[in-house]
């Protein structure tokens, strides 16, 4: 009696530890990237001579037309949101280069009546 054997199949290779090292690349990017919401509205700082770098994530932003914006708060809301948002240290304040210098010190005067203070303006380093 004569068997014939199957012809052997060559082994398969293993996909599993690709998967894995993509994992550990992808848990890698997302625990090394810092995950903030874009601005609400664009701002260019002035340029200044400092290496300390800006303080809080969250900041009071002047657009170069004026505009104010505080998280999802705009123009005249952002008083209110500010003063009942909880904060530790001084208040970032990130006003762009082509706003009026009279604009923010209007609005550096309406928070210091508000009481927020006290208050820090952000610079872009030269």
């Amino acid at each position: 009696m004569r068997l014939t054997l199957a012809a052997p199949r060559p082994a398969r290779e293993s996909v599993v530890p690709m998967i894995n090292v993509v994992f550990l690349l992808l848990i890698f990017f997302l625990i090394g990237a810092r995950l903030a919401p874009p601005d609400p509205i664009e701002v260019h700082p002035p340029e200044a001579a400092s290496d300390r770098p800006p303080g809080g994530i969250e900041a009071l932003l002047i657009a170069a037309d004026g505009t104010l914006a505080y998280r999802d708060a705009r123009d005249e809301d952002v008083y209110p949101a500010l003063a009942d948002a909880p904060r530790e240290g001084p208040l970032t304040v990130r006003a762009d280069r082509a706003v009026d210098g009279v604009a923010v010190a209007r609005v550096l005067a309406r928070l210091a009546a508000e009481g927020v203070t006290p208050v820090e303006l952000v610079a872009a380093a030269r």
